[in-house]
């Protein structure tokens, strides 16, 4: 599917031409002569990327970037400023903003297209690692509920009542058992969840919640 690019500029011939242009290198535009239609329109177009200019009548570019950074919804738009506005504190208030990048007037096209295509490689790549975040904190979350799952019903007590801050002695007080078992059992749960202590494997029951351990 093809990336949409929405093109902000005064000017209209530049506006044109960077629309031919980025039409041939196989991108969407839309294009617009202010801030304020860009505002208008972002919901109706959604774009995947901003290219515009920071001189502009009514709304310029540096309101604009902090209107749509101010919206949840379109916040993580990439946005690019195409500008003759090249002095450094112009380029660092742009950053602090929310800009994603800065080109000055005048520029080579293929250096606008490089930066574009960096913009969206790291944006797949920061999704890929995401991803794949997302995909081993899942694997992580069934190995432990399988671990709590696993337990037989005895083991189950004595973890609710380590949880619940009693020492080896005092659960074998409680289930009358011997203090040699309740430390083997304890030993066992430790083991068993891969954790190195009691504190540890109580923080890992709470965060898994009880309701999981009894499969409810």
């Amino acid at each position: 599917m093809k990336k949409k690019i929405l093109l902000i500029d005064d000017n209209i011939d530049l506006l044109n031409s960077m629309a031919s242009y980025l039409i041939s290198e196989n991108f969407k535009v839309h294009i617009t002569t202010n801030g304020y239609n860009a505002l208008q329109n972002l919901e109706i177009i959604q774009p995947d990327l901003i290219i515009t200019d920071i001189i502009m009548p009514n709304i310029d570019g540096y309101e604009l970037v902090q209107k749509i950074r101010s919206e949840q919804n379109q916040n993580n738009i990439p946005i690019i400023f195409l500008t003759a506005k090249g002095m450094t504190p112009d380029r660092i208030l742009g950053y602090n903003l929310g800009c994603n990048a800065y080109l000055t007037k005048p520029f080579y096209p293929e250096e606008l297209i490089s930066i574009i295509n960096n913009i969206f490689k790291y944006i797949e790549v920061w999704k890929e690692n995401l991803n794949k975040n997302t995909q081993e904190t899942k694997k992580q979350d069934e190995k432990e509920n399988s671990v709590f799952d696993s337990l037989t019903s005895r083991e189950y007590n004595i973890l609710l009542l380590v949880t619940k801050g009693y020492t080896n002695k005092e659960i074998a007080y409680k289930l009358k058992s011997s203090l040699r078992n309740i430390e083997k059992y304890v030993s066992r749960l430790l083991n068993k969840t891969q954790t190195r202590n009691r504190t540890e494997l109580t923080k890992l029951t709470l965060l898994n919640g009880f309701n999981k351990i009894k499969g409810e």
